[in-house]
C-alpha cells in the first residue's frame, strides 16, 4: 500500500514547500516515496475539512499504508478526541502514522498514545492563545477606532490612477506590475471604483 502526505496550511497566502521538503526526506530515510499529497488551506479547528475526509475515505479504503504528517496540529488542533479519532481510524485500518517535526517520528503503542495526547492538547491549548490574542488585538482596534485587519494597498486615492490605466489600455496584470501589489489588489480596487463611479 502507498505512502502519502497531509499538509496544511491555514491561508491561502501561506506556503507548504517546508512541510513537502521535510516530509520527503523523512519518507526517503524510510525507504518511502510519497504517492499522494492531500494538500488543505483550511484552519485545524474541526474535523471537517475537504483534504482530511478525502484522506480518512482512502485510509477506510484501505489505499493508504502510511500517512506522514509535518507535526501532529497539521492534522488537528481541535483536541485529544479528535486527535485520537482521526489516529483510531488509521490504526483499525491497518495505516501507521508518522509525524515528522515532533520530534518522535513512530509514535505506535501505549507510549505514542501519551505522546500523542500531550501534542494534541498543547496544540489545542496553542489555538486557544491564538484566538485570545486576536480577540484582544480587535478589541484595542475598536477602542483606538481603526479598523481591524491589513490596510488596503490601494486606497480610494489611488482610484482615478487605476481607471485611467484602464482607460489607456493597461491589463490588470500591467497595473498590478506597474504599482507593485498583486493583480488580486487591483481587481478589488477596480470593483470599489466602479461601484461609486
Amino acid at each position: 500500500m502507498k505512502a502519502v502526505a497531509y499538509i496544511r496550511v491555514s491561508t491561502a497566502s501561506q506556503d507548504t514547500t517546508a512541510q513537502r521538503q521535510a516530509i520527503e526526506a523523512a519518507a526517503a530515510a524510510r525507504g518511502d516515496s510519497i504517492a499522494e499529497w492531500y494538500d488543505e488551506r483550511a484552519g485545524a479547528g474541526v474535523l471537517e475539512r475537504a483534504e482530511l475526509k478525502r484522506l480518512r475515505a482512502d485510509v477506510r479504503k484501505g489505499r493508504v499504508g502510511r500517512v506522514y504528517v509535518f507535526r501532529l496540529d497539521r492534522l488537528a488542533r481541535s483536541g485529544v478526541r479528535d486527535t485520537f479519532q482521526v489516529l483510531s481510524e488509521f490504526a483499525g485500518a491497518g495505516t501507521s502514522f508518522v509525524t515528522v517535526a515532533d520530534g518522535m517520528p513512530d509514535i505506535q503503542g501505549p507510549w505514542g498514545d501519551v505522546v500523542i495526547a500531550v501534542l494534541a492538547a498543547a496544540a489545542e491549548i496553542e489555538s486557544a492563545a491564538l484566538r485570545e490574542r486576536i480577540k484582544i488585538a480587535r478589541e484595542r482596534c475598536d477602542r483606538e477606532g481603526r479598523k481591524w485587519g491589513r490596510p488596503l494597498r490601494l486606497t480610494r486615492h489611488d482610484w482615478p490612477k487605476l481607471l485611467e490605466m484602464k482607460a489607456l489600455g493597461y491589463s490588470q496584470r500591467k497595473m498590478a506590475m506597474a504599482l507593485k501589489v498583486p493583480r488580486t489588489t487591483v481587481a478589488r480596487a477596480l470593483a470599489r471604483a466602479k461601484q461609486t463611479e
